[in-house]
């Protein structure tokens, strides 16, 4: 059985764009086009690809399809794209990373695509502990995740540790401090977002069973200027503290466990020299990771 390149770039436009209307005016056909393709390509499967949901979602056969249908993408533009080298014909790679690795050590990555004028980056910014899902729907070829087990067809490789810390304002500290050490049940905390466990985490380790008072503040840099303002106590990476420990912007709460967090590379397993060349860079970047 063959699927039709028209049939999977339907549906990666219906995936990507959201409505049929939105695919059809991406792929310059009618709506009713956009729907016969994917109707047929749903026959000829026996399943259903595409919930009709708002916006719409694929389903497991569509993520299965998804996946396919990027590969076939990715490998299709750098062909075309080698074909007229002279046109610098770019061609994007779609990477996940989570937001505290954007803001710190992957800074480096995006250093080198901007010497590179045939390749485009899209990134999502995703939790490190979910950034997986998004190799499994087909959305993304690469990605920073947390986890090691290789999702299926691609490989796994482990690029260090981001290491985070407990800290707090001064003034926070001393209010919830004193001589049996720090009140967690009652000290204010940030949250990056609801997927930030990283808090609640050190929270159990404490027994601390009441969720105290929790500002999120969903924003990497804003996270940190949160907790240098005194809104609460968080978990900062250390690559993120610059100098505040040092000059007392900040302090560290007591003797707090930090808190490690394994970060792993996922890749496609695909003959790809540009998705080869970004692995490349994201290696070189989280030389300083290593421990």
């Amino acid at each position: 059985m063959r699927v039709s390149p028209e049939q999977l770039a339907a549906l990666v436009a219906v995936v990507d764009h959201g409505t049929f209307d939105a695919a059809a005016r991406h792929l310059s056909v009618s709506p009713s086009a956009v729907s016969q393709r994917i109707r047929a390509l749903e026959s000829r499967l026996g399943r259903v690809v595409v919930a009709r949901s708002a916006p719409c979602r694929p389903t497991e056969a569509g993520r299965v399809l998804l996946r396919l249908a990027r590969q076939q993408q990715l490998l299709e533009r750098e062909a075309l794209a080698e074909l007229h080298a002279g046109e610098h014909t770019a061609v994007e790679v779609a990477v996940a990373v989570n937001a505290d690795s954007l803001a710190t050590w992957f800074a480096r990555v995006l250093d080198a695509c901007a010497s590179w004028p045939d390749v485009t980056v899209r990134l999502h910014v995703e939790d490190q502990d979910h950034s997986a899902a998004l190799l499994r729907s087909g959305a993304v070829l690469a990605a920073v995740t947390s986890d090691p087990v290789a999702v299926q067809g691609c490989a796994v490789e482990r690029l260090g540790t981001m290491r985070y810390l407990p800290v707090a304002a001064p003034a926070l500290a001393r209010v919830h401090g004193g001589e049996r050490g720090t009140d967690w049940a009652a000290m204010p905390v940030v949250r990056f977002n609801a997927k930030d466990d990283l808090q609640h985490r050190l929270l159990a380790s404490r027994g601390v069973t009441v969720s105290p008072p929790t500002h999120v503040v969903p924003s990497s840099e804003g996270f940190v200027a949160a907790v240098r303002a005194g809104l609460g106590w968080g978990m900062v990476p250390r690559e993120q503290l610059g100098d505040d420990l040092a000059t007392g912007r900040l302090v560290r709460l007591g003797d707090a466990e930090a808190v490690d967090v394994p970060l792993h590379w996922q890749c496609w397993r695909l003959r790809s020299e540009r998705l080869g060349r970004v692995s490349a860079a994201v290696r070189a970047a989280a030389a300083a990771l290593h421990r």
